[in-house]
């Protein structure tokens, strides 16, 4: 009896893990071992002005919730101290901040992610954070397109200022 009880207890948990990677464009599990208490309070800081969210887990409860998902191939890295950061639009956002972060705090330490269904070992989550957001990348492509029309513009406008100075003289 007692056992079942625990079981009921556990659902709860790994249903709102299932529920949170539901879907989810990225997530990243890291081990968080060593961080003192202000290291973790702003990390979480800078992780919810992206929009990511970011929870600690019992690893058996994570294990539980990726069985049978995308973040399966997460399993093998359960151990220790370990959180999710998970984004629901942004694939890159939780590379990206966590990457950010463990920079100034070595001891934060990125063990792998699930970006769009394919898994990222610790060098791919590295990698991962390097690629600039998509509101960025669309910016960029933009502004290579502008480029040759507004060269082109300022070009005519130019040969009809010097058409009006011929026709002037």
């Amino acid at each position: 009896m007692a056992i079942r009880a625990k079981v009921e207890l556990k659902k709860p948990v790994v249903e709102e893990i299932a529920t949170l990677i539901d879907g989810a464009a990225g997530i990243v599990l890291v081990n968080y071992s060593g961080l003192t208490v202000a290291q973790d309070t702003q990390l979480r800081k800078n992780l919810r002005e992206a929009g990511i969210t970011y929870k600690v887990y019992k690893n058996r409860m994570m294990n539980l919730a990726f069985q049978g998902t995308p973040c399966e191939e997460l399993c093998k890295h359960l151990e220790g101290t370990n959180a999710i950061a998970v984004s629901k639009d942004d694939a890159t956002a939780p590379a990206r901040v966590m990457a950010e972060f463990a920079k100034k705090n070595p001891k934060l330490e990125l063990v792998a992610a699930v970006v769009e269904g394919g898994y990222y070992d610790e060098k791919g989550v590295q990698a991962l954070a390097s690629i600039p957001s998509r509101e960025i990348l669309l910016g960029r492509l933009l502004g290579s397109m502008q480029s040759p029309i507004a060269n082109f513009a300022r070009v005519i406008k130019q040969i009809a200022e010097k058409d009006g100075e011929a026709a002037a003289e």
